[in-house]
């Protein structure tokens, strides 16, 4: 989702974004996500929700539609246009996508999906560009910042270690969007996490590692550095988020949707 996202979401607009007001939900500033346990509001622009649609559209295809009574219903006759959607809506499709599918399975979808986002060719010019140099991983984080904006909420570029060498291709994701207003740990790993992780490392040639934290929703993106097998990973071993996914297994010690 997030490769994509790099080469063709846009920079929020500054307009797009009012000044925050009182209440107990904390409107997203440019550096000041909500704490834990309470909700960041976003105020997005037409830019970031013409973006929204576009992505969610090619996912709709993949999308299971779920009829007013919670079951498998028919498919609505009209598309949304693009600037109908919002990001509430994004990860509802995020969502209908899993359902049916295995592990892998959503992973494969999310990289169709991201594949389609993309000209055609662009993966072979994104290596002559971008070759796995220390330039390339710091440029590409420093992209990051803007261009991810929209999908996961305020970032910053941070130094990091790759293979003994410190350098500026880390970016913190302060508080991810997607994980706060999914609340599931299986699709942050699923569909975001491991598919984007394997979308640069073998698509694009410029290997990238993301360490989400599941106890105040951030997450490290470590460019240069190739993450690791899904079974070495601490996050495929993760419970659910009982009280705020939807669809959780509390009892579970491991989230269900990291193991089949």
């Amino acid at each position: 989702m997030a490769g994509a996202a790099l080469l063709l979401a846009p920079v929020a607009a500054p307009w797009s974004r009012l000044p925050s007001s009182a209440g107990r939900r904390v409107r997203c500033a440019a550096t000041a996500p909500a704490p834990m346990g309470e909700k960041t509001e976003y105020r997005d622009g037409p830019v970031e929700r013409a973006f929204m649609g576009l992505f969610a559209r090619k996912m709709e295809k993949y999308a299971v539609v779920v009829s007013s009574s919670g079951g498998k219903g028919k498919k609505e006759k009209r598309s949304r246009a693009v600037w109908e959607w919002d990001y509430e809506s994004f990860v509802d499709v995020s969502r209908r996508v899993m359902v049916g599918r295995t592990r892998a399975q959503q992973q494969e979808a999310v990289r169709e999906v991201l594949l389609s986002m993309l000209p055609p060719g662009a993966p072979e010019q994104f290596k002559k560009l971008f070759p796995p140099t220390r330039w390339a991983c710091e440029f590409n984080a420093a992209l990051t910042v803007p261009f991810f904006h929209w999908l996961v909420g305020p970032s910053e570029v941070v130094e990091v270690e790759v293979n003994g060498v410190k350098q500026k291709s880390g970016v913190l994701i302060k508080k991810c969007r997607y994980l706060e207003n999914s609340g599931c740990v299986g699709m942050c790993v699923n569909m975001c996490k491991i598919p984007t992780q394997n979308f640069f490392t073998n698509e694009f040639g410029l290997p990238l590692t993301m360490n989400p934290n599941f106890e105040d929703m951030s997450c490290e993106m470590i460019y240069g550095q190739v993450p690791p097998p899904l079974e070495e990973d601490p996050a495929s071993k993760q419970p659910c988020y009982p009280n705020l996914c939807s669809i959780s297994t509390p009892s579970a010690p491991i989230c269900p949707k990291l193991q089949t």
